[in-house]
């Protein structure tokens, strides 16, 4: 298993298949892009299904999350789900993206044996979403939400991350929406992912805030500790349920003491945690011709060295020097 200095197993791994987006969103990227990782260095799909293999079958991992960059910007994401869906035993499987190429993957991806996915939207309003991804992809994002639903990738989850002076008072209209559609809504606390440092701390739209304002419409019932386990997002029962909203309150109330993730880079590297500075290269190991028990005893060993926490509580803290897009949120 993936254990830790303080006790923690790993049992969900994020799998970055890619560092390009075809969006720039403000928060993550500037708006000409980034310099993109050159295709050797990239994990090829038999790669990725390797690691994955290795972790599920040795390693303990029972949930896999493909990441990006945007994930269905990788030409062989329905065969790499395929394979890993055929290893015993399964892992859970779910895809976090954009949206914009879900309309014509959906149906493919459910096929392929995916059973979920999470995409982002942080605005109803095609003109905030054109100023904060820098796209004119709204419409996009909502007909994939429609065929993921359709398909069965379920419970859909939209990832919505607020921001102040664009889309901070949107928070009631983005529930009662996501409620109608029988989507599960989750507010993201703003974080330090942009290649640009343009972060700050002071003024971001808080965990307190959000749910200040959801109250204004709604009544909010907090779900117990037992319920939340290991996930990163509190949840609370809208209006006394069935329908949930959770808050992912990463920088005001960080959950690193449950923390259950492992992280494979676009180029193959394990990451403890989403902002940490050391990585730990797998790449090199596959490369060169090490067993599967190898791979493994690396992959321990670097597990083993995980921080307790993120850093993120830290009024001095620091922005990773490498770009998120890489690393898969």
């Amino acid at each position: 298993m993936l254990i830790d200095t303080y006790g923690r197993v790993a049992t969900d791994l994020r799998v970055s298949l890619t560092d390009k987006c075809n969006l720039r969103c403000t928060y993550c990227m500037p708006e000409e892009g980034l310099q993109w990782l050159a295709k050797p260095d990239l994990l090829s799909d038999e790669e990725i299904v390797r690691l994955v293999r290795v972790a599920v079958t040795a390693l303990g991992i029972t949930e896999v999350r493909f990441t990006g960059g945007e994930p269905l910007l990788r030409p062989g994401l329905v065969s790499v789900v395929e394979q890993c869906a055929a290893l015993e035993p399964r892992p859970r499987m779910s895809l976090t993206t954009n949206g914009i190429g879900l309309k014509r993957t959906a149906a493919a991806l459910k096929a392929a044996g995916l059973d979920r996915v999470n995409v982002s939207l942080d605005t109803l309003r095609p003109d905030v979403f054109k100023t904060l991804t820098r796209r004119d992809r709204h419409t996009d994002v909502l007909e994939g939400l429609l065929a993921a639903r359709d398909a069965g990738l379920t419970p859909v989850k939209v990832n919505s991350v607020l921001m102040p002076g664009l889309n901070d008072d949107e928070a009631p209209d983005l529930l009662a929406w996501a409620v109608d559609h029988g989507y599960e809504l989750r507010f993201i606390e703003q974080m330090p992912l942009d290649a640009q440092h343009g972060w700050k701390r002071d003024g971001m739209i808080t965990a307190e805030d959000i749910l200040a304002s959801l109250r204004t419409r709604f009544t909010l019932t907090a779900e117990g500790g037992d319920e939340r386990g290991s996930a990163p997002a509190e949840r609370w029962t809208v209006d006394g349920g069935p329908h949930r909203v959770g808050v992912i309150a990463s920088v005001t109330r960080p959950f690193c003491r449950a923390c259950d993730r492992t992280r494979l880079t676009a180029d193959g590297q394990v990451r403890t945690c989403l902002f940490a500075r050391e990585e730990t290269d797998l790449r090199g190991a596959l490369r060169s011709g090490a067993s599967d028990e190898e791979i493994a005893g690396i992959w321990k060993h670097a597990m083993w060295g995980k921080k307790a926490g993120s850093g993120l509580d830290d009024p001095a803290f620091l922005q990773p020097d490498r770009p998120m897009s890489a690393i898969g949120g």
